[in-house]
Order: C-alpha cells, then structure tokens, then sequence
C-alpha cells in the first residue's frame, strides 16, 4: 500500500526535508505501542542520521485512547508557535496523562505562551489539521497504531530498530 497523502509542507518532518530515506510514522499519542515506538523511532534516526527525513502523522484512536485527539490537537497548537516536536515528545513522556490542566502544565514546560495555547487551541484549528492526517489514513484502511510506511510503501513487519533500517536501507543506493 502507498503512503495515502504526499509529504507536504503541512507535514511535521525531522531530519532534510530532501533526505533519500524516509520513514513515516501514524500514530496515537495514548497508544502504549506508539509510546513504546519512540525509542525505536529514535534509534533509526540516530543510525540513518543526515539520510532519513522522520514524517509524524497523526492517527488518534478516540475509540480506545479517549483523550487521543487532545493531545494531538495540543501537538498542533503547539505547532503554531514553532513547538511541534518538543511536544510530541513531551505527550509521549507524559504517561497518557492529557486533561487540559496537564496539557497546558506541558505547554508551559516546553517553554510555550501558555494563554496563546489555549486560545489555539480553542480555535479548532489544531482539530483540523489533525483531521487532514486521519481522514487520510482511515480513507487509506489504516486502523491501528503505529502504522509506519518506508519509502513511501506501507511496512506491515516487525517495527523494530533493525528490520526498520533494513527494510529502509535494502533498496537504497545509499544502504550502508
């Protein structure tokens, strides 16, 4: 299965944007798999460094993770003051933890204007930039999390460090 949007200038993307491997992660940030994800994520990235452009989509799984969208739409708020990644990883640290008192405690953490954040946030601007990645997705038939997708091509194998990089790696002429 082909990734179901392009990478875009909307996209949240670590490492160059021109990067010859790419890897592209959906996720929930209340999903025990996601969290458990991040330092293998983290590992790729640090092996494939200056090669790998990281693409993070949100897919919040509201069913079974009820305060998924939150904290994806606190990504995105705090996207807005140039914050995205700092926030990621601060959702995916925080245990699952996201009331809005927690919420704006990690905003303040990472250094946000927390009023900004709020108002943000009570926007629903954040609400529709976190759609755009989960229409895409569940449109696509991608249910669960993580979903990952190596060089544009649904990867459904292990999602560890190594059978990432391989499976990143084995058809690149940049492999190591």
């Amino acid at each position: 299965m082909p990734l179901p949007q392009p990478i875009d200038e909307h996209d949240h993307v670590a490492g160059p944007f021109d990067a010859p491997l790419e890897l592209v992660m959906y996720g929930d940030f209340q999903c025990p798999y996601c969290v458990a994800a991040q330092s293998i994520v983290r590992r790729v990235r640090e092996r494939l460094d200056g090669r790998l452009r990281f693409v993070f989509r949100h897919l919040p799984l509201p069913e079974v993770h009820p305060d998924a969208e939150r904290a994806a739409q606190a990504a995105e708020a705090a996207s807005l003051q140039g914050s995205f990644w700092e926030m990621h990883d601060a959702l995916y640290a925080n245990g699952g933890r996201f009331s809005e008192s927690d919420l704006l405690g990690l905003a303040d953490r990472i250094g946000l204007d927390t009023e900004r954040f709020g108002a943000d946030l009570a926007t629903g601007a954040p609400a529709a930039r976190v759609a755009r990645d989960s229409d895409a997705a569940r449109a696509a038939g991608i249910a669960s999390t993580p979903a990952f997708f190596v060089n544009g091509r649904r990867h459904a194998e292990a999602f560890d460090a190594r059978s990432l990089v391989e499976a990143l790696t084995s058809d690149s002429p940049d492999a190591d």
